[in-house]
């Protein structure tokens, strides 16, 4: 598959060229999915979708135009080209636009070592559908739950091929299976949901079906007879199933784009202290079997270990070629693209650092608080940083849980909370990121 997907890039990079392109690059991916939902014992939907797609970005000049198809027959690819090319030439001038110059290039990679595609053939669709059954009936089992709201199972598997006209060819694949449940507990208005979903690179290391129902089940149960929270300011503790949100909104503004805009509220803080001292945010997209490793980015720089933040200081941006350019800077190699867009800055895999201290050992030494275990809505302003999420968790009273919690506000400003954080020890390090439960002293809830 990835001399056919070879054979395509090489395709669209020589009509690119004789369309006029001045450079060109090209993507092609192959692409498998399939889907089981099961809801009352019986299957509810299943859904298969594969198939090659092909993007192509034509430059001319200081000007650019993305087109994609998923027809790749030889007309089509012509035709790309060509429609292209007379995109690029109406485009508006960008200095900021060129590919990389070859010899910063990635030019060696082991992509076995990143052992991101499992050997095991596809599941057969009867087996996702049992995952999904047993997990249903897992959650089901639970007593005080009432109704399994669904069970789903996947799989999935992608190649993809990424080429260039400064010299560039690579390609790699990965695969993906997954099992989720969400499970209710109580009737009418009194209904409260919770949920646990598992996914792994490889299906040998994904928990099973059972134990990701059964708890799906518990926590929809530990949440039966939630009520509002008191109003008032209070430590908050992110439960470490969403805490990598709140470290996902620090990323976001450390990102080239956003810094490049002045839309950042981090945008003067290069340099400066972001996190309490001691704490580090590590990029490493080399890890083994994790989904957001890669061996080069997309627009072929090799990737590499960063420290995004060391002991607590901002030491760096997130930059693909042409934010770097625009800043003054070099490339982070974190460029990723899909087939129809031209490259952006993103990250990969993260790590924050762990305390040492478990998350039951941080409720008992907040006294009186909340801890959330779920987020829904948001109002975060990106410049300023103020922060306003609604949550449903539990309440905190004398060190101990009291009761479920829904229906209440969170609000704060991101500069000032991240600076206050106090992380435990409990990430789960099969994620892409990985990040503890974090305690954040002093945030004003609305509730009752």
């Amino acid at each position: 598959m990835t001399d056919r997907l070879s054979t395509l890039t090489d395709a669209l990079l020589a009509a690119a060229t004789k369309a006029g392109a001045d450079g060109a690059d090209a993507i092609a991916v192959d692409g498998t999915s399939v889907s089981v939902d099961v809801r009352g014992g019986r299957l509810e939907q299943a859904e298969r979708s594969e198939g090659i797609e092909i993007g192509l970005r034509v430059l001319i000049g200081k000007r650019q135009a993305c087109v994609s198809a998923s027809d790749i027959s030889d007309r089509t690819i012509a035709e790309m080209a060509e429609r292209a090319a007379a995109m690029a030439r109406e485009a508006p001038e960008d200095e900021s636009l060129g590919l990389a110059d070859p010899g910063e290039l990635a030019s060696a990679w082991n992509v076995s070592a990143l052992d991101l595609a499992d050997p095991a053939p596809e599941p057969a669709a009867a087996d996702l559908e049992d995952d999904a059954r047993r997990a249903e009936a897992a959650a089901l089992a639970v007593t005080g739950v009432s109704q399994c709201q669904s069970a789903s199972a996947s799989y999935s598997r992608r190649a993809i091929h990424l080429a260039a006209t400064n010299g560039f060819s690579g390609g790699y694949g990965r695969t993906g299976r997954s099992i989720s449940a969400v499970a209710i507990t109580g009737e009418g208005l009194k209904m409260e949901r919770d949920w646990a979903a598992e996914s792994r690179t490889y299906q040998s290391d994904l928990p099973s079906a059972e134990e990701i129902g059964t708890l799906a089940g518990t926590r929809a149960v530990e949440r039966g007879g939630a009520r509002k929270p008191r109003t008032g300011a209070y430590p908050v503790l992110f439960d470490e199933r969403i805490a990598a949100g709140l470290i996902g909104h620090l990323l976001a503004a450390a990102n080239g784009s956003a810094i490049m805009r002045g839309s950042s509220w981090l945008r003067d803080a290069l340099g400066e202290q972001v996190l309490p001292k001691g704490l580090s945010i590590h990029e490493n997209p080399h890890r083994p079997r994790i989904s957001g490793s890669r061996p080069f980015d997309a627009e072929g720089l090799a990737t590499a270990p960063r420290d995004i933040v060391r002991d607590g200081v901002l030491m760096g941006w997130t930059l693909d070629l042409g934010t770097a350019r625009r800043l003054g800077m070099q490339s982070t190699a974190n460029a990723s693209r899909g087939t129809s867009s031209p490259p952006s800055p993103s990250v990969s895999n993260i790590a924050l650092t762990q305390g040492d201290k478990s998350r039951d050992l941080l409720i008992a030494e907040m006294g009186t608080g909340l801890l959330v275990t779920s987020m829904i809505g948001a109002s975060i302003n990106p410049t300023t940083g103020d922060y306003s999420r609604g949550a449903s968790g539990f309440w905190i009273e004398n060190g101990q849980i009291a009761y479920p919690v829904n229906e209440c506000t969170i609000a704060g400003n991101l500069r000032d909370m991240l600076l206050r954080i106090t992380p435990a020890n409990d990430a789960r390090g099969h994620l892409s990121h990985v990040v503890p439960s974090l305690l954040v002293e002093g945030l004003t809830l609305a509730g009752a």
